[in-house]
């Protein structure tokens, strides 16, 4: 997995030293971007040396190294695309502000912006610095949009004076990380079958019936499975995805063909999730013409497609089954009833029409349903964060 950890102008600069060390020695790739305050303090030659990386220093390259070109206006775009995290370790009061108000005037911060990767910052600054009402506002706005923020510690700080302010330990940095990216390895030994995307199930040779899902949920729970060690099968419907690198994939098209997938590999799982939002129904008879336009109205007869989350239930044994309610209306009411209906372990309702729930959304807004318990409902996260606390669930069930 790939990493850009982001130095910054403060003293704590040369810690980012150690932290390349032990972020690499959780296997992870980490490209170094330094501000040019951050070269004050320790040099890209460090980092450098440490990575076997050119360190990214400048927005447009340097006069010294080579002229701006094409390559370098839009490396901040490339290196956005490919990373998992971006780290800022540590970040001054000023990159704070700077991610806080969109302000965009060199390489890190422009790289904040053009990410779609989790953001994890660590602050480190004097403690009138820390403390002041300006900071403070700006560390609300970064949480609040999902940034996750590693507070610093207290004690002696390097102008004298004693508070918080000082750099989190490397080792607390390096666990968050761990956190973040959902590498805990605690599903070892574990094979997690895993449907995902929407099933099509035709009306003749160009048309079809289908729903919005998009699979992000499905191939997010397929990604913190494969992170956390488990064996993962991702059975998947139509979707324009990348595959999680290590899965089994297995692309289907139809109920049926899902239906047929998921039954041949079911008695390898330990646990599965049906994840996809499959057709509840198909033509009784599809068409082996296109069916030709008339002034007439058209009729189609459906029938219900098979009801796989049913029928893993009735013969599950000691496997854990997890299914999905995508709801409109009386959530709770029809989770609860479906928890029940089809004998599965958990069920994770949506109210689709949500703003960040909904179908093709990267958040999701989720609540768990479980046997004899309370439900858990949870707030707007991504999909990964969502994924990642109903694998935390299925752990707990396992148990």
């Amino acid at each position: 997995m790939k990493i850009a950890l982001g130095v910054t102008g403060g003293v704590a600069a040369y810690k980012a030293a150690e932290l390349v060390r032990r972020l690499q020695q959780e296997n992870l790739d980490v490209q170094v971007v330094m501000t040019r305050s951050a070269q004050e303090f320790v040099t890209p030659l460090t980092f450098a040396a440490l990575t076997g990386k050119k360190v990214i220093t400048e927005m447009f390259g340097s006069q010294e190294s080579a002229p701006a070109n094409v390559e370098s206006a839009i490396e901040h775009i490339a290196v956005a695309q490919r990373i998992d995290l971006l780290l800022v370790a540590p970040a001054t009061a000023d990159i704070l502000g700077k991610f806080a108000h969109g302000i965009a005037d060199d390489f890190l911060s422009t790289l904040y912006l053009a990410t779609k990767a989790p953001v994890a910052v660590a602050p480190a600054m004097n403690v009138n610095m820390w403390e002041h009402p300006a900071t403070q506002e700006n560390l609300a706005t970064l949480r609040a949009r999902g940034v996750h923020v590693i507070d610093p510690d207290e004690g002696y700080l390097a102008c004298g004076m004693t508070g918080s302010g000082r750099l989190a330990a490397t080792e607390t940095i390096v666990r968050r990380v761990r956190d973040v990216l959902g590498l805990r390895r605690d599903l070892e030994g574990q094979t997690i079958l895993i449907t995902a995307g929407p099933t099509r199930e035709d009306i003749d040779p160009v048309r079809f019936l289908t729903n919005r899902s998009s699979g992000k949920m499905g191939y997010a729970l397929a990604e913190a499975a494969l992170r956390r060690g488990a064996r993962t099968i991702l059975v998947s419907g139509p979707t324009d995805l990348s595959v999680p690198e290590g899965a089994e994939w297995v692309p289907v098209r139809s109920t049926e063909e899902m239906r047929v997938a998921v039954n041949e590999r079911a008695s390898d799982a330990t646990v599965i999730v049906m994840a996809a939002a499959v057709a509840d129904y198909r033509p009784a008879a599809a068409m082996a013409q296109k069916i030709k336009r008339a002034e007439k109205g058209l009729t189609l007869e459906l029938e219900p497609t098979p009801d796989i989350l049913a029928e893993l239930g009735r013969r599950k044994g000691n496997q854990l089954l997890v299914g999905f309610a995508a709801e409109t209306d009386r959530m709770s009411e029809n989770a609860r009833a479906k928890l029940k209906d089809k004998g599965a372990d958990m069920i994770v309702a949506n109210d689709v029409t949500q703003e960040g729930a909904g179908f093709d959304a990267d958040t999701n807004i989720v609540t768990l349903f479980l046997r004899d318990a309370a439900e858990i409902p949870l707030p707007k996260m991504s999909k990964f964060e969502v994924a990642n606390r109903i694998l935390d669930q299925v752990l707990l069930l396992r148990k």
